[in-house]
Formats: structure tokens, sequence, C-alpha cells
């Protein structure tokens, strides 16, 4: 049977379970070697022993190894591989790598790599050199530089380390769809606090604590699922901050309050509760602005008033 303590996160994959490990693939999961040749089966074991060792030299060399057993046509070989290729781990991230690996374990009939494709959501003919070829695969860049502090990064730090896992799905799917994981990140605190079962008395549910109404808006199938949940709730965001003009106040007052809230008080809504969220979120975040897709949506009516409040406030004070 196959290693169920290996490194990978189950990162994008349906981790339904709160208590399920950072890194693990879980036999409920994953196919098991059994069937696979005796070369490959001996591939795939010592790649997850690598795995085991939490380092990136070691994930490289895993990831070299399932290079290897996909050219042999292993499915779980071309899965994992994906996997690596999803979180940046020992490899460069590739979104287009990984959709591809899954899109090829997916037709040898591998049931996680399929699911995996649905959370993707990309189809692309390009693959790794080393799948192709006898070559190494390309190593992931030094990732070791300092990032720019923030209230959110002390938090992250303070986390227990069965919670860290999400920092780096959360990281990943936001950069997917260019919103800032710091961002995505002080939601999820405030929100959840990183657990997974989170469920409030308003139906709330998961990481982002999606409302059934926009987890079917965002085809949500399962907000329980850490992947979907937080690809729903950053779909939502992004869209919010398209909305609301680059606005991280009024976007994260909707995100609490709903926007149709936000548009019928023309700003934050005087609610206890959303004036709260708004404070913890901006805390942590401590940016009032932030980049935003104008082609998403048409811009909030309230913004053009806001617009000419602040260009007469600046004429009062000239």
């Amino acid at each position: 049977m196959m290693n169920t303590k290996g490194y990978i996160t189950s990162i994008l994959l349906a981790v339904g379970c709160a208590s399920a490990p950072a890194w693990a693939f879980t036999s409920s999961q994953l196919e098991t070697f059994d069937n696979e040749p005796p070369l490959v089966r001996g591939m795939l074991e010592r790649a997850s022993l690598l795995l085991d060792e939490d380092e990136e030299e070691a994930a490289w060399k895993a990831a070299d190894l399932y290079c290897q057993a996909s050219r042999y046509g292993s499915a779980e070989g071309a899965y994992r591989l994906g996997m690596l290729y999803a979180v940046g781990r020992g490899v460069p991230a590739n979104r287009d790598y990984a959709a591809n690996l899954f899109g090829i374990a997916s037709a040898h009939g591998h049931a996680e790599a399929q699911k995996m494709l649905e959370t993707v959501a990309l189809t692309t003919q390009q693959a790794p050199a080393c799948v192709l070829s006898e070559v190494s695969p390309e190593k992931s860049p030094d990732t070791t530089a300092p990032r720019q502090s923030a209230a959110i990064d002390a938090y992250i730090a303070t986390l227990p380390k069965h919670k860290r896992w999400v920092v780096e799905l959360a990281d990943k799917i936001a950069s997917w769809h260019q919103v800032d994981s710091k961002l995505v990140l002080s939601i999820i605190t405030a929100e959840s606090n990183f657990t997974i079962a989170a469920q409030s008395n308003k139906d709330a549910q998961g990481l982002m604590q999606l409302i059934p109404a926009t987890a079917e808006r965002f085809n949500v199938k399962n907000a329980y699922n850490a992947s979907q949940n937080i690809k729903g709730g950053v779909k939502y965001l992004r869209w919010l901050l398209s909305y609301f003009r680059g606005d991280v106040a009024l976007a994260v007052a909707a995100y609490n309050a709903g926007e149709r809230t936000v548009d019928r008080y023309h700003g934050i809504p005087p609610y206890k509760e959303t004036k709260a969220y708004v404070k913890k979120v901006m805390g942590l975040y401590q940016s009032p602005y932030h980049v935003f897709d104008a082609s998403i949506t048409a811009p909030s009516p309230i913004i053009s008033t806001l617009k000419t409040q602040s260009k007469a406030k600046k004429a009062r004070v000239l």
C-alpha cells in the first residue's frame, strides 16, 4: 500500500476533513501503488519518503522520480507530479503543467486527478520536458527572500502547524485569480480562523464562510472542501473589488453584509458586526486599495457619488 504520511499537501483537493494533515495523501483520496509495475512502484515509494523530509532539494528529487514514473505511463506518477507543480513544491509553480498532468492521469482513470481538473478549470497541452524526455525537472526558485511584512504575516506566524497548509493553498488560489493573498488570508482569519468545518448560525460554511447563495453563485458544490471554498471566496472577493473599484473597505464590508447592503447605505453599513469585521480585516491587511479588473463588472452606483464627495472635500480644503 502507499505511504499515507507523504509531505505533499492535499492542496486544491477534496480535503473535506478538518483534521486532514497539511501535506498528506490519504488512502481515501488516492489510488494505491498495488497495480504499478515493481520498478515504478519503487520510484513512487522512494518519492514519498523523500517528501517526508520537508526539504526543497528532497522535493525536487521526488519530482524527478515522478517524472520517471510518468514516462513509464504511471497515472499516479503524473498525478503526484501535477500536485507538485500546482503548489510549487520542489519545482516552480506552473498551473499549465499541473493541468496537463492531471489530464494525463485522468485519461487513465485516476479519480483524484479528475477532481483536480474541476478545481484547476484549465485545459492545456503544455507538459514539463521531464515527462517527454529523459531530463530532470527544473528546480523551484529561491523563496528565502523575506516578504514585505504586514499584520497578517505576524498572525500567520502564530498559527499551529496543522493549519499552515491552508496558507499555501490560499496563496496559490489567490495568485491564480490576481487577488492579494494577504487580503484573502485576512478574511479567512476573520471568518473562520482557518477552521475548515466552521459553520455560523446563518449557515455560512467553511474557511471563507460562504452562505449557500454565494456558494451557488460561484459554483461551489461542497463548501467544506478547502479548495472549493477558497476558490469560491476568492472569486467573490475579486468580483467585489471590481464592483467597488479597488476600495478594500467597501469590498470587505460587502463580503460580510452583501454588496446591495453597502449600496443601500452608500458605504459601510452601520451594523455593529459589519463595522467590527471591517476593522479586524483592515487591521490585518493594512492597505486601503487593491488593484482590480474593471472588465469583470460595472461599478457600484455609489462609486461615482463617492468620487464626487471626495472632489468636493478636496476643493473645500484648498
